[in-house]
């Protein structure tokens, strides 16, 4: 089995092709505001270096947020592209899970994304177990969720927080041969996973009420 792994969530791409539990090929770049921009060409050029073009696949594995509301837009409508003019299956994750599941560690595992204003995106995992799901919350509710399990843990993110953290690095391999046989879906009904509204929707919001 092909399977394409693209995740766009943040000011990174991270793309890959694992084919028969092997990492074909992978791209881990920092574009920025550049994401819209480069992200198709870069996708382009992987599967170029593989000899294999976008039909070859059989599965895609798209990381539908949290994170920046531009970049989730991006991977998400990439990926449901691909999946509808080939006809392939398409599974989502969560960038927390994905997050998670690249850090080998007995601790705690914290996925943290800051979501400004004293807020972030995270979850909870130990052991693959879900502790928190993934959610929008404040730093301090965080913090008084972390003392209450009284245990070591580890925060990993791309972002700069006040307290010490590990950087983000994916596994692609291990991301994608861990939810490889989750459920698959029709491309018309993937959406991004915000957790939140956007600035827009908040604003619209409270002129309503």
């Amino acid at each position: 089995m092909t399977i394409f792994y693209i995740d766009t969530t943040s000011s990174y791409l991270y793309t890959g092709i694992v084919q028969d539990n092997k990492l074909l090929n992978e791209k881990k770049e920092k574009l920025g505001h550049n994401l819209s921009i480069y992200t198709v060409d870069i996708v382009s050029k992987m599967f170029e270096e593989v000899n294999l073009e976008p039909k070859d696949i059989d599965k895609i594995i798209v990381v539908n947020g949290p994170g920046s509301f531009t970049g989730i837009r991006i991977g998400v409508t990439l990926a449901k592209i691909y999946a509808w003019s080939f006809k392939k299956e398409i599974t989502t994750i969560s960038s927390l899970e994905a997050m998670a599941k690249s850090v080998d560690t007995e601790k705690i595992i914290v996925p943290i994304i800051d979501a400004r204003r004293n807020a972030c995106y995270a979850a909870i995992y130990h052991q693959d177990k879900c502790l928190l799901e993934g959610c929008y919350l404040t730093l301090e509710k965080l913090s008084l969720f972390l003392k209450g399990i009284g245990e070591d843990y580890l925060f990993v993110t791309n972002d700069k927080f006040d307290f010490e953290t590990v950087e983000y690095n994916p596994n692609i391999l291990k991301i994608v041969n861990a939810y490889k046989d989750r459920e698959s879906f029709n491309a018309h009904l993937i959406n991004p996973l915000y957790l939140k509204l956007t600035e827009a929707e908040e604003n619209k919001l409270k002129e309503e009420n």
